[in-house]
């Protein structure tokens, strides 16, 4: 791939997640001398409304939509083929024409899955090189089509799953979830210790509650965390959620050895990296994030879909615990905050899902599989590259 090479990057805002990948890979191609890296947010720009009420819809899935989005995550395999499939196979195919037209893109990469960029070339022929970068720890239909070139995935259980719908096992690449390279630095502890004022001594607690209905009584929790034990300290990231760190405020002024409250932390993985567990939703990225560091989870009540389905893989694994009663958690994390050995144990489990530099494995690898598919269509005469 030459240096004046273009990348199209698609995403989708349903989550962080899916983002967050496509700014990872973003960052890596602009490292690696790409001359132009295009990142769009294809539905939101075909159809801004549309965009907004199925994103809020998404959010809700994780309080009262979940009974929606079960459907919807389940339902998709049994009317993958059927014409309702039809209208989700094109959207966007208008602005993605005029994108592929103006920006004339090397390749593009999809971190959602957007049936409409193969869908393109099967319908005008235009071969451009076109690679999935699967967000989860498992496997959705819609990821797949018969034009997509390769697929970037998080464990070889997603590849069996791939394999498994008859997709060629060569173009499918174990190679982790692109994540923050920050996660991938080393750092010395005692820094942190210092930087957030907490005790080197305690096994800390970390609490992601910013996310979206990830927990409904946090000030609860953090309550029963402070009677019970002295030697825990807990901290709760809350990002925008402001409410919810003024309702804790109270706590840490008459406890402010045993729970420290903050809000978005940009340098979230310090937390991790002193963290003996956490508490936090199943979220791809998340997940990938407490691999990278070795950090135990437990995951409360997993919404249908996805989540449900990367909190089991990882607990099949014996990296998580999943909690579905609010009831049970705080005895949960002291029962394993207290087993030495379960934790040690949890740790190398979770630390040995982690794929590194899984980004650079990624995007050079793009780079020589665009390279071979140009040559073999210029070879082949195709006029529409």
């Amino acid at each position: 791939m030459k240096s004046n090479s273009k990348v199209l990057i698609l995403t989708a805002k349903y989550g962080n997640g899916h983002v967050q990948v496509a700014k990872t890979l973003e960052n890596k191609c602009k490292e690696l001398g790409f001359e132009k890296v295009v990142v769009c947010n294809l539905y939101s720009e075909s159809f801004p409304v549309f965009s907004e009420i199925t994103q809020y819809l998404y959010l809700k899935s994780f309080s009262i939509g979940k009974q929606f989005y079960r459907l919807f995550y389940y339902g998709v395999d049994k009317i993958y083929n059927k014409r309702m499939m039809n209208l989700y196979f094109k959207m966007g195919h208008k602005r993605l024409h005029q994108i592929v037209t103006s920006e004339q893109p090397d390749m593009i990469i999809n971190t959602f899955p957007m049936i409409v960029v193969p869908e393109y070339r099967r319908k005008t022929g235009t071969v451009i090189p076109t690679f999935n970068v699967l967000t989860d720890f498992c496997l959705h239909r819609i990821w797949v089509h018969e034009n997509i070139d390769k697929y970037y995935v998080a464990t070889n259980h997603v590849k069996e799953k791939l394999i498994q719908l008859g997709i060629h096992p060569g173009t499918v690449n174990v190679t982790g979830i692109p994540i923050r390279s920050q996660f991938e630095d080393e750092i010395s502890k005692n820094e942190i210790y210092t930087k957030y004022k907490l005790d080197s001594s305690k096994k800390t607690l970390l609490i992601m509650a910013g996310a979206h209905g990830v927990l409904k009584n946090v000030k609860e929790l953090c309550q029963s965390f402070i009677s019970k034990s002295d030697n825990i300290q807990t901290v709760v990231v809350c990002g925008n959620n402001t409410l919810l760190k003024e309702s804790l405020e109270p706590l840490t002024h008459s406890n402010p050895e045993q729970i420290k409250v903050l809000s978005y932390v940009e340098r979230v993985d310090e937390l991790y990296r002193i963290a003996s567990c956490m508490i936090t939703k199943p979220g791809g990225i998340t997940l990938t994030e407490a691999t990278a560091l070795g950090v135990p989870v437990i995951l409360f009540k997993p919404v249908p879909g996805q989540e449900k389905e990367n909190a089991h893989f990882f607990e099949d694994n014996n990296a998580a615990i999943i909690v579905n009663q609010i009831e049970d958690i705080s005895e949960e994390v002291h029962k394993l905050l207290e087993n030495e050995h379960r934790l040690d144990q949890m740790k190398m489990n979770i630390k040995n899902l982690h794929v590194p530099g899984s980004a650079d494995l990624i995007v050079e690898d793009m780079i020589k599989e665009a390279a071979f598919i140009k040559d073999k269509h210029m070879m082949a005469g195709s006029v529409n590259y």
